[in-house]
């Protein structure tokens, strides 16, 4: 996995690393990287390095100082550097000296005669005919939208920009964006990731993220947020050994649907099939639509006559009454691990009593959406979706996945999960009933809830994503289509497959 850290955790990592290294000296390696990686966007845009001009935007601080370091450094390549200063006289004084000696000139963002949107002429050239713009704005200890000038120079930027650390603008801690912020090609970091990668709008606002390691890792205390890659996933997703049979990887129950409106119950238990096609009961209503799209699947009308499973997935189109709500007591009575969804969570909001009928050592996942959550806990996540997330797992004593374009996976022990999508292509009716088929199969094959959650959601967002461009090839500039949930549960396949290729290679 990949861990995150807050801003907290890592300026006390970088405090003992100090004790060891000379802070300048950390700055410059964290300033060559930069620079390092500013080469590269400059030779993937333009087709080379020496001759082409870099503008850095420049603010106060260490940040700042970065910026003006790594601009010295591509001098040395042949790079043409102009620093913009937004505070010039609390511009990193051995930055700043660094740059000039190295050949760059400085130039402050407002000027002697300003236009009417407050930027000098000498800055509004400088950006103008950059072909790689550096945002050393502001660091890990900002707050805010930018401020009107540095919004100003940003807005008038039209090649790639390298952030520093953090696009500037995005709140470091929630990743949320309230107002004008840098919209990074790439974000160079050091030490390891930060919650504004990966949260919320600020995961889309810092591009493709660079870790550096600048000596910090031994001084790093466990991560805040926890990442998976393809890899992991691939290694972890149930699949048939040579002593396996339908039983042996896992019974899934299935409580969806209605005769009325059978598409969550055809959804749910697709997904279930495809996730690890061992064996699906599904028991509702909607049994005979279910047969019908999934041969394979072992339909019954009631819960009562299911038969005996592994784990349950319930919730989708059961209703809010009272046979909905008989079904959510009948499966957490199982004393088997419950994925609850949908119309399962309203009916918890709804009805207290339902927490006695669960088994207090069955595991059970919550997937609300931002609506049933607020339902759930009595308000909306806010920007602060991480600690709603924790405090709701803890409080319900469940893994809570709240979806998103950024969903996020709370165990109730506090561990976080975060899977950053860069795309929405899954905000379609259905596709949580998808969702919720995928957990519900993995759990019944045994998969620890937390997990079972961060595999299905990731699993969820690349089938999405493969639909979305055509399955299976997909060129990464291909611009995408809608997609329905069918078409997202087709795709399921071929996701699998990528994750597992990705462990085997």
């Amino acid at each position: 996995m990949h861990g995150v850290w807050t801003p907290d955790q890592i300026r006390a990592a970088e405090q003992r690393l100090f004790t060891r290294t000379p802070e300048p000296a950390v700055m410059r390696r964290a300033a060559y990287a930069v620079s390092v990686h500013t080469a590269r966007v400059l030779t993937e845009f333009t087709g080379g390095v020496a001759g082409r001009h870099v503008t850095l935007l420049v603010g106060a601080g260490n940040n700042g100082g970065d910026a003006l370091w790594a601009g010295a450094f591509l001098r040395r390549r042949g790079v043409g550097v102009t620093a913009v200063l937004l505070a010039p006289e609390r511009a990193h004084a051995a930055g700043l000296a660094a740059l000039r000696r190295a050949g760059g000139r400085a130039v402050p963002a407002e000027g002697a005669s300003p236009d009417t949107a407050g930027i000098g002429a000498e800055s509004a050239d400088a950006v103008e005919r950059a072909d790689v713009v550096i945002d050393g704005i502001v660091g890990l200890s900002a707050r805010g939208p930018l401020r009107p000038v540095a919004a100003e120079l940003v807005r008038r930027v039209e090649v790639p920009i390298v952030a520093v650390d953090l696009p500037s603008g995005v709140d470091p801690v929630t990743g949320a964006v309230d107002g004008p912020a840098v919209l990074a090609d790439v974000t160079v970091t050091f030490g390891g990731r930060k919650p504004c990668h990966v949260l919320g709008a600020g995961a889309v606002h810092s591009g493709d993220v660079e870790v550096i390691d600048i000596g910090l890792a031994d001084d790093l205390p466990d991560p805040e947020l926890y990442l998976l890659q393809d890899a992991e996933i691939g290694a972890g997703w149930p699949v048939p050994g040579p002593t396996d049979d339908k039983y042996s990887q896992g019974v899934v129950g299935v409580a969806a649907g209605s005769a009325t409106y059978p598409g969550a119950a055809v959804l749910a238990s697709g997904a279930a099939v495809q996730a690890t096609a061992g064996m699906v009961r599904y028991a509702g209503p909607a049994a005979d639509v279910v047969r019908t799209h999934w041969p394979e699947v072992v339909a019954t009308g009631s819960v009562s006559d299911a038969g005996r499973v592994q784990a349950w997935a319930v919730g989708p189109g059961i209703g809010t009454g009272a046979s909905g709500r008989d079904v959510l007591r009948h499966v957490l009575d199982s004393g088997r691990p419950v994925c609850a969804d949908a119309d399962s969570i309203t009916l918890f909001a709804n009805d207290s009593t339902l927490w006695d009928a669960r088994d207090p050592d069955a595991p059970l996942v919550l997937t609300p959406h931002a609506g049933e959550f607020a339902r759930l806990a009595g308000g909306e996540p806010g920007e602060d979706r991480v600690t709603a997330a924790r405090d709701v797992a803890a409080r319900f004593d469940a893994v809570v996945l709240l979806k998103g374009n950024t969903t996020i996976v709370a165990a109730p022990d506090g561990r976080v999960l975060v899977n950053d999508s860069r795309h929405a292509w899954p905000a379609t009716a259905g596709s949580g009933d998808v969702l919720t088929g995928l957990i519900g199969a993995l759990l019944a094959s045994g998969v620890e809830p937390w997990l079972a959650c961060g595999y299905a959601a990731h699993v969820h967002a690349l089938a999405a994503d493969l639909a979305a461009h055509g399955a299976p090839a997909r060129n990464p500039e291909e611009v995408g289509a809608p997609i329905g949930a069918s078409a997202l549960l087709a795709a399921v396949p071929t996701a699998i497959r990528k994750v597992r290729e990705a462990a085997l290679s």
